[in-house]
């Protein structure tokens, strides 16, 4: 059939990844086909989106190669029947030019995949609810945070959800807007610049912070942003700062950034990491045991972008080698990407670091006190004074105001027997152990 020989030339030209992930679920429509049009099903609107932007143009190309005429891609959704209590089941044929935008978002970035954890709990509900309710409950929205933490993920989430809602979505970063800005501004087509951004339902605003300095697209921005939000847009800003601490940013703007909420992303905790890996998996169908995932969540740093990638990377390799993947051979794969820094590592280093990740007071670690929550960082800072530096046992008595030698022993022997009996805190002393060490990820 010529439209399978189109597809497999396409599969071709384009990663095994995507092919499986996107065009693969095209279904061709021979029948209401015609040498001018060619039609395709998909089983939903995100996926209509991704492949309409990304890949029409090619496929009616490739027509174009084996026919010498270039039809028109015409991509519908065929939902699945749907049963309600009082209507008959039905089919529903979705026109591919009825909910679409001129924006392309990641249809893999929904509220379903992102895992959720205390850590981003406040910035998930947010965006969330002005999904939900757009331009009505928190008009901005500003999400803030470290690079790889999920910014990106949720405001794709709002945008994707919203779309199947029916609502005309712009997503870009603050490169394309400028970049976009730039050319019609040159080519006097401001008209069209402006209709694109100011017509929507929801703009979708990624990496604002690089508005910094930029004055001419800061007018522009100002202005768009004022014409949304009199009309009750939906405006959503991703930053990897709040807006008071951009640099080069008129106070005007800083001042608009927070008139709705603004919800920041902090690193993740243990717990999170790991379901985030596992997620992954599930969604990618990777098949990883709680030994790697565990392992992969303690050492790979707190990217969740990176630990991401590291997944992929370690099924790519365990997929061309024919490798079963276990946890010597993911050890063995991802040396390379998880640096040790031991070097110069001082007692001081140690004691700091538990007591922030621990929410006490280095002084309190070195006290007398018996606090569960001291003793238990207490132990974690001998154990891992032991561990990492040369200090002998007398040194380390000394420091932690112990009797002498013989109570750091009794601590250590008690310490490993929690290790081997309790997984959770073994994990959480690997991860305090790392972040001493400085491990992460280039």
């Amino acid at each position: 059939m010529l439209a399978d020989s189109v597809i497999r030339l396409l599969k071709d030209e384009i990663s095994e990844q995507e092919y499986e992930r996107y065009i693969k679920q095209l279904t061709f429509n021979e029948k209401e086909s015609h040498s001018d049009q060619k039609i395709f099903e998909v089983p939903n609107i995100l996926l209509l989106n991704w492949i309409k932007t990304k890949y029409s143009q090619k496929i009616a190309h490739l027509f174009e190669v084996k026919t010498g005429k270039k039809p028109e891609i015409k991509i519908i959704v065929k939902n699945k029947i749907e049963r309600t209590p009082k209507s008959k089941s039905k089919n529903i044929l979705i026109e591919s030019n009825k909910l679409v935008t001129n924006t392309i978002l990641n249809p893999s970035y929904t509220f379903e995949s992102f895992v959720v954890g205390s850590s981003n709990q406040y910035a998930y509900s947010i965006a969330k609810s002005v999904a939900k309710k757009p331009g009505v409950m928190y008009n901005p929205v500003f999400i803030y945070g470290p690079t790889g933490l999920g910014k990106t993920h949720l405001i794709h989430a709002i945008g994707n959800y919203s779309q199947l809602n029916g609502k005309s979505v712009i997503y870009a970063t603050i490169e394309q807007f400028m970049n976009d800005f730039t050319y019609n501004l040159k080519n006097q087509t401001m008209d069209r610049f402006r209709e694109k951004y100011r017509s929507c339902d929801i703009l979708l605003i990624d990496d604002t912070q690089f508005l910094s300095n930029k004055i001419q697209t800061q007018e522009e921005f100002f202005h768009t942003f004022n014409e949304l939000h009199a009309s009750g847009k939906q405006i959503v800003l991703t930053s990897d700062k709040p807006p008071k601490m951009i640099n080069g940013l008129e106070e005007r703007l800083k001042s608009r950034f927070e008139w709705g909420s603004i919800a920041d992303i902090g690193l993740p905790e243990l717990e999170t990491k790991i379901a985030i890996i596992k997620k992954k998996c599930e969604l990618d169908g990777i098949d990883l045991n709680n030994e790697i995932a565990n392992y992969i969540a303690v050492n790979m740093g707190d990217n969740i972008r990176e630990i991401e990638g590291a997944i992929i990377n370690l099924n790519a390799y365990a997929t061309l080698m024919r490798q079963e993947i276990t946890l010597e051979f993911a050890k063995n794969v991802m040396k390379a990407q998880i640096k040790e820094k031991k070097n110069n590592i001082t007692l001081e280093d140690i004691i700091t670091t538990i007591a922030k990740e621990l929410n006490i007071k280095p002084s309190d670690i070195k006290s007398k006190k018996r606090n569960k929550n001291i003793v238990e960082a207490r132990r974690i800072g001998i154990y891992l004074a032991r561990t990492l530096t040369p200090n002998s046992m007398p040194s380390l008595a000394s420091y932690f105001g112990m009797k002498d030698h013989t109570a750091v022993s009794h601590n250590m022997k008690k310490i490993n027997e929690i290790i081997e009996t309790n997984e959770t805190f073994r994990l959480r002393v690997e991860e305090l152990k790392n972040k001493i060490l400085g491990k992460k990820v280039d």
